[in-house]
């Protein structure tokens, strides 16, 4: 059940009911006062349905607690009985000397035009209820098996470089080990919750200075993310699976390596991050797995952040470019802390 609370959901259910009143008045034959019939009606729809919703948004936790079946029900009983109130209360205000027959006529016809119109709208928000779970299930499917892909030759190559580091830098190694911890934690941390920027951002650094142990001066790095809020909140595990692309695609295939540039800047409440690296040669442009990250981390922005998030890459001037375009979070709320 929506949050009738909120005034997105009211507007549509306004709409919606001065949809539905158009169609009742059109349904009736030509007349010549049909706008008076359309006024009378519109008024009508809307008591029941502003009252319906009003009843449904103070009643929404007694709701809950009866659980999807009982919760339905619920409501539709609540529904009809508004309907039944209203038909009452309009016929009495402009009809109050219509006999007993007319007026059980008009309420039996209302409430059951009521009922049929009620069971639709929650049989739709039972269907959409239902693929939003799918879609919430597969998503979560997906961003688990996103952070449990941390490439095998990148741990196996990130150890052996610590093993061949500890003779001569022991303190080195150390921290290298600290670092893939940090790693490895954050890719078994949950996936349902958003972290701050400044998490995201220490983790890619650890990530790429992982990489330079093994990549050497082959990898540059170029970060410009002072005008960033680091309190700003978004999915775990967001910029590594990026960060991995570049250093996958774009740096290892060049014999000379290039460099991987991290900047952003906040614009008009929204954050956009945006990570280049050079092409790679082009026998080396099949390889796998740049799309599926990019896809991937496209909809766990979207399910996390709303559609105002977005991610898009473009290939110019002999580099590749990954831009994150999110809306400023800064604590977590009802649609952002699942």
């Amino acid at each position: 059940m929506p949050n009738f609370c909120e005034v997105r959901n009211l507007l549509v259910v306004v709409l919606v009911a001065q949809l539905l009143a158009f169609i009742l008045v059109l349904a009736e034959p030509a007349g010549g006062e049909r706008w008076q019939s359309l006024g009378l009606v519109s008024l009508f729809v809307q008591w029941i349905v502003l009252g319906s919703a009003a009843l449904l948004c103070l009643l929404r936790t007694w709701l809950a607690r009866w659980g999807m079946v009982g919760g339905a029900l619920a409501a539709y009983a609540l529904i009809l009985l508004m309907a039944l109130a209203v038909s009452g209360v309009g016929h009495w205000l402009f009809a109050p000397y219509a006999g007993t027959a007319v007026r059980i006529d008009f309420m039996l016809r209302s409430l059951t035009v009521t009922a049929i119109i009620a069971a639709v709208a929650l049989r739709y928000l039972y269907v959409q209820h239902q693929w939003k779970r799918r879609l919430e299930s597969e998503a979560a499917a997906r961003i688990d098996a996103l952070q449990a892909r941390i490439r095998p030759h990148f741990l196996f190559n990130s150890l052996n470089t610590i093993a061949s580091m500890i003779p001569q830098a022991p303190a080195q190694a150390e921290a290298a080990v600290e670092d893939l911890a940090d790693l490895f934690r954050a890719s078994l941390s949950r996936s349902d919750r958003l972290v701050p920027l400044r998490n995201e951002l220490e983790l890619a650094r650890d990530y790429l200075q992982l990489e330079a142990l093994r990549l050497g001066d082959r990898l540059k790095v170029e970060w410009a993310t002072e005008r960033l809020p680091e309190d700003a909140l978004l999915p775990p595990m967001t910029l590594q699976p990026l960060l991995e692309n570049a250093v996958y695609h774009g740096i290892e295939p060049h014999v000379q390596g290039g460099t991987v540039r991290i900047s952003g800047a906040m614009e008009s409440a929204r954050l956009r991050l945006c990570l280049s690296n050079p092409l790679p040669p082009a026998r080396h442009r099949r390889r796998s797995g740049l799309g599926m990250a990019l896809d991937n981390t496209r909809q766990r922005i979207r399910l996390a952040l709303g559609p105002k998030a977005d991610l898009t890459a473009l290939a110019e001037a002999g580099e590749y470019r990954v831009e994150l375009v999110l809306p400023y979070v800064s604590k977590p709320d009802e649609d952002t802390d699942r």
